[in-house]
């Protein structure tokens, strides 16, 4: 995955412009506008190439290319009662930051005044204390996850490093009157509180994860060229530019969309013109494939009209200040409304009865997380490509941070929240798990399928849409006042000096 391919500084040029464009279009992005940025990419790239007890069988192996069901041919369709399943990926922020205070799965230690006891030293003296944030807004600067800073945070296994890592901020964390919507959602369909993100790192690798069960050496985002802010977009660009990854290179067994194509199984990346496709962007050099990298409304359009194809990936809007993803320079209350419409549109659409959402964060984001990340299976033979120093070391056989999960279906559980360990691996487990596809990795031959969180056999607890709660309602404003009011400073009362 080292060298720069023929073609690079065509691919930089192009994507500088695309960056501009895309930021000055952002409302015709959602409506019509999306493949913009997605097909300069293709083009400047086109020359270079676990189940629950009643739940179909899944055959855990640890091996590649073994099947969930030894017994059936690759592609047969084991879970009937499912036809669509929806995955939403939001951005940076731990179990803990999102869900600590929700009262849903393990959480937050809360002293008798109901306010969080768990707390991080700062290397000064002084314990910093969770405390809730004063602001919807997220830093464009911090707290931060690179993977040094989240090797920092992970502090040899205690989670006791992330003031010193990211500063203050990291303690901040969100609750009920902030982001209503995701509160309710967790609250009525069962969660996972032990779903970790793939990797102690940043966006890049994880979602790498999420397509492939792998990062395939990838170990951070590509930090943006100099003289530019750190947004992802910026590093998505340097990282085409820079050489630091071969753009044609893929896994050996490649993602989870070549075997949705191998096997005739239709999909549709719904976003607002950057796709989590251009991680692997050999993808996008396909024009088949380039074809159902879609705009956001139409995700919106499908499932009014129960056009949903089989498998649904929606990636948010990235541009900061702007965006909707919960990232960097994001109001979160943004992310809230995101989400709730993502989900009202799948429970009100014809198509509910058969159809299964799975939302989840790519990262923690630089944000606190009480529960130690576990060993992990190293997916493949290929190790992150770090040099140490300036690297900290590490490797893919543990987990990143937690973050949340959740899953919305008719045959979701009522009242559930799973303890099984789970990684950005198990939505290729559970596409794999529907279809009876091979498994790509170790990491996703070993993974669960995130099923112990539906009930197949029993008559569905969810058959008719729940009413939650209606989310945020930021104004326009509010958004754009995060470039200058995006402090998470702690009040000095969660300040604590050591005796």
């Amino acid at each position: 995955m080292t060298g720069k391919p023929e073609g690079d500084n065509a691919a930089s040029s192009l994507f500088g412009g695309i960056i501009d464009q895309a930021i000055s279009r952002r409302k015709l992005l959602g409506t019509g506008m999306a493949l913009g940025a997605v097909a300069a990419v293709a083009s400047a790239c086109s020359p270079i190439l676990g189940g629950a007890p009643g739940s179909p069988p899944s055959h855990i192996t640890g091996i590649p290319n073994s099947l969930p069901n030894p017994k059936a041919a690759p592609g047969t369709d084991l879970i009937p009662q499912i036809d669509h399943i929806v995955v939403i990926m939001l951005e940076n922020h731990t179990f803990d930051d999102i869900l600590g205070m929700s009262g849903v799965g393990n959480g937050f230690t809360l002293d008798s005044s109901g306010n969080p006891t768990n707390t991080n030293p700062n290397g000064k003296g002084d314990l910093i204390r969770a405390f809730h944030s004063p602001t919807p807004c997220r830093s464009l600067s911090s707290p931060t996850q690179t993977w040094n800073d989240s090797h920092i945070a992970y502090s040899n296994g205690t989670n006791q490093g992330f003031v010193i890592a990211s500063g203050e901020a990291s303690m901040a964390y969100y609750d009920e009157s902030d982001i209503p919507f995701t509160y309710s959602v967790a609250r009525t369909f069962p969660i996972s509180d032990a779903y970790f993100s793939s990797v102690l790192s940043q966006t890049f690798p994880n979602r790498r994860f999420m397509l492939a069960a792998t990062a395939y050496g990838l170990a951070s985002d590509t930090p943006p060229a100099s003289g530019k802010p750190n947004t992802l977009v910026n590093r998505f660009a340097n990282f085409i530019d820079s050489g630091v990854a071969d753009v044609t290179a893929h896994p050996p067994n490649g993602t989870i969309i070549d075997l949705l194509n191998q096997y005739g199984i239709d999909w549709k990346n719904y976003g607002f013109g950057f796709s989590s496709l251009m991680l692997y962007p050999y993808l996008l050099t396909d024009t088949s494939n380039l074809a159902r990298v879609v705009p956001y409304g139409e995700f919106l359009t499908d499932a009014k009209n129960g056009t949903l194809p089989s498998f649904s990936l929606i990636d948010p809007d990235f541009i900061p200040y702007m965006g909707n993803s919960e990232g960097e320079g994001d109001d979160i209350q943004f992310g809230d409304q995101f989400l709730a419409q993502v989900v009202n549109a799948v429970m009100h659409g014809p198509k509910w009865s058969n159809t299964l959402l799975v939302y989840t964060y790519d990262e923690g984001g630089g944000y606190y997380d009480h529960v130690i990340p576990p060993a992990a299976p190293v997916p493949d033979d290929v190790p992150p490509q770090i040099v140490v120093p300036p690297d900290l070391p590490g490797g893919y056989n543990i987990y990143g941070f937690r973050v949340p999960c959740g899953v919305v279906s008719p045959y979701a559980k009522k009242g559930y929240v799973s303890h099984v360990v789970a990684d950005h691996s198990s939505l290729c487990r559970l596409v794999e798990s529907k279809w009876n596809l091979p498994a790509m990795t170790k990491r996703d031959a070993a993974a669960s399928n995130l099923l112990d969180m539906v009930d197949l056999t029993s008559s569905p607890a969810f058959a008719s849409p729940p009413t939650l709660s209606a989310p945020a309602n930021p104004s326009a404003l509010e958004e754009l006042s995060c470039a200058a009011n995006d402090s998470q400073t702690p009040p000095a009362s969660d300040v604590i000096p050591q005796s």
